[in-house]
């Protein structure tokens, strides 16, 4: 039995290896991007004030192989893993989804889309050395060429989109900012890559229905969660970090708490 509507604590490429074959509408992937900033490099806004980066050892490899054998490992048991009916999303940027794309077409993965999350607010270019960098890619695809019957909510997007067929340029979202932002004791952002609750919705409206199980394998604060939940989807989430596991849970639950009330 698949622990539905639960976290597993654990490296995601192991945990995926204990599942069966073709069991998941819907996987949600927002892998580590692998950013290779500067060490001891400041990032300061024009105010002063100090951007805290990405440093995390999760976002960590020694080269640009040792990344591409951790994005083959995980995307295959994911490719495995998915209905012949699912599909799955995974998202990047620059600095990896080239690299990512190029993996999934060599494993057999078959694209139907590369959608562009433009970002509302997204933080400015500080030195004025670069374009601000704006999006963020989100790569939808099937398990193999030969699926057919996938899931793809058309009718509803085109009515969210005004009674227009949605693009895959038509989704603007804001950054995670405010309420929504998850900070610790200290104010500080609790985790340094989560996306906002609008763009995981956007994926799972218009690639899955009610009662469909989706999995994220890199679950991070728990969002893919909180909004398969909400929608009445259900899910399993894999985190390898265990102040993000606790992180995921306390939002889980609290969000069932306000619903209550």
């Amino acid at each position: 039995m698949l622990p539905k509507n639960k976290i597993i604590h654990g490296d995601c490429i192991e945990i995926l290896k204990t599942f069966p074959e073709n069991c998941f509408d819907l996987i949600f992937a927002d892998p580590p991007y692998n950013l290779q900033l500067p060490k001891n490099r400041k990032l300061v806004r024009k105010d002063g004030s100090e951007v805290i980066p990405v440093s995390d050892q999760w976002d960590q490899f020694e080269s640009y192989e040792d990344y591409d054998n951790f994005t083959q490992n995980w995307l295959k048991e994911c490719q495995r893993v998915l209905k012949p009916t699912g599909t799955i999303w995974v998202m990047g940027m620059y600095h990896n989804i080239f690299r990512v794309g190029k993996i999934m077409q060599d494993l057999g993965i078959w694209f139907l889309n590369d959608v562009i999350w433009v970002k509302i607010d997204a933080m400015p270019n500080f030195n004025g050395r670069r374009f601000t960098n704006n999006h963020e890619t989100l790569i939808w695809a099937v398990k193999n060429k030969n699926c057919k019957n996938y899931t793809f909510n058309f009718e509803l997007l085109k009515k969210m989109n005004g009674g227009e067929q949605m693009k895959d340029t038509d989704w603007n979202f804001a950054i995670c900012r405010g309420p929504e932002r998850l900070k610790d004791e200290n104010g500080i952002k609790a985790h340094p890559t989560q996306k906002p609750l609008k763009l995981i919705q956007q994926v799972l409206l218009t690639a899955s229905n009610k009662g469909d199980l989706i999995l994220d394998p890199f679950l991070g604060s728990g969002t893919t969660a909180v909004v398969a939940k909400a929608l009445g989807r259900d899910w399993i989430g894999i985190e390898k970090e265990e102040k993000y596991l606790k992180l995921a849970n306390n939002r889980i639950q609290g969000y069932g708490n306000e619903q209550q009330k």
